[in-house]
């Protein structure tokens, strides 16, 4: 059996392709960092380090790596030949990955589809990304890099799941080279419905029929919590994640905004109250865990992402203005993604731009997909209005 994980960064390596190593798949790991993939081209082995109670060692030694830039061609043969496709690109960069994913199903197509042997006889590809319902969108982007007498052939060669992925997987020692450390706590959640039959083997998937509450429940939990205490403590000095969950007035806004989250949650998918209220203060512990340490900056890039209509503050957000319901912790946490600027992040300065660039009112949409006439604009306004003040726009 073989698999194709595009990414071979940190949850590249340490999680989707470990897993699918230890279920038995050969990985071939697609990216396009030359110097990765020659370090990954020259290797035996690395070794993935679970830090923290129950944590243990993990040897991944079956595998091997493809420039996906410089060797296109190999790539596409790999493709047309695999079982699974996984990625961990990042949300932003699913554009770059699709039309190689469609050649080699286009050839997959031409050999008839009869090219691999599993329970499905399928092509099996989940987007592993911090997005609702990314594998929807690669198919959506797949489907548009294929011709058209192929894309109707799409359906009978391959199948694409939507997938929730959960593990807190921090800055790496330089030093560390291909060896990836992180935390023993992981989720998996894959929805099972697309497959109508039996789904492939990959060892710790927690399969579902309805995987939207698993998505938005650790999207607005662990990621709103994460970059909330990011965006915090970046404003208030703070220089590592878990100083800023240990400074009582950081910690407070972070349990604000997952109780907000929470509410939310349990209104909209009836889960239960007090499960999520654990849950919440097991993300805290995470966030806590001394021996994977991580910094502001860090979390916190890539705020255009995370400010964005459907993600983890927005999101939950406009679904609460949509209910009535409190959302004073996100709002906050809102107004001090604003104030992200740091020129080490491509977004944050793009972000700073915008906010100089922009009226107000035109920023809040351009930033957030919320209209004037959304209930949260007037939420967001004010925080735009103060932010673009204080960088003293348009001069």
């Amino acid at each position: 059996m073989k698999a194709i994980q595009f990414g071979a960064g940190n949850i590249g390596r340490g999680f989707v392709g470990q897993l699918l190593e230890r279920s038995g798949y050969e990985v071939v790991f697609a990216d396009v960092v030359d110097s990765l993939i020659d370090a990954l081209a020259a290797a035996e082995s690395y070794t993935v380090h679970e830090i923290g109670e129950g944590g243990t060692d993990s040897v991944v030694s079956n595998f091997r790596a493809i420039n996906s830039r410089t060797d296109e061609d190999r790539l596409i043969d790999e493709i047309a030949t695999a079982d699974i496709i996984t990625t961990a690109v990042g949300p932003r960069v699913l554009p770059f990955v699709a039309p190689v994913i469609a050649r080699g199903i286009a050839r997959r197509i031409e050999a008839g589809g009869e090219v691999i042997a599993g329970p499905d006889q399928r092509l099996a590809v989940f987007a592993c990304e911090n997005a609702i319902n990314a594998t929807d969108a690669l198919k959506g982007l797949v489907v548009a890099a294929l011709p058209e007498s192929e894309a109707d052939a799409l359906d009978a060669v391959a199948v694409f799941a939507n997938t929730a992925i959960d593990r807190i997987v921090p800055a790496q020692d330089p030093a560390a080279g291909l060896d990836v450390t992180l935390e023993p706590f992981f989720e998996w959640v894959i929805d099972r419905t697309p497959f109508g039959g039996e789904p492939p083997a990959i060892d710790g998937v927690h399969w579902v029929d309805d995987l939207a509450p698993f998505i938005e429940r650790k999207l607005f939990t662990v990621n709103t919590a994460h970059a909330t205490a990011a965006y915090h403590g970046f404003v208030r000095g703070v220089r590592g994640i878990t100083d800023a969950i240990g400074d009582p007035a950081i910690r407070s806004e972070v349990e604000g905004a997952i109780a907000e989250t929470r509410s939310l949650l349990v209104q909209k998918f009836g889960l239960d109250e007090a499960e999520q209220r654990a849950y919440g203060e097991t993300i805290l512990g995470r966030l806590s865990n001394p021996d994977l340490p991580d910094t502001v900056e860090r979390v916190g890039r890539g705020p255009l992402r995370k400010l964005s209509r459907n993600e983890r503050f927005i999101g939950p957000a406009s679904q609460l203005a949509e209910r009535g319901m409190p959302r004073d912790h996100l709002l906050r946490a809102v107004e001090a993604a604003l104030a992200f600027d740091t020129e080490a992040d491509a977004e944050s300065v793009e972000l700073q731009a915008i906010l100089r660039r922009e009226e107000p009112d035109g920023a809040v949409t351009v930033l957030t997909g919320i209209e004037p006439r959304h209930p949260l604009f007037a939420d967001l306004l004010p925080l735009f209005r103060a932010r673009s003040e204080a960088l003293g726009r348009g001069r």
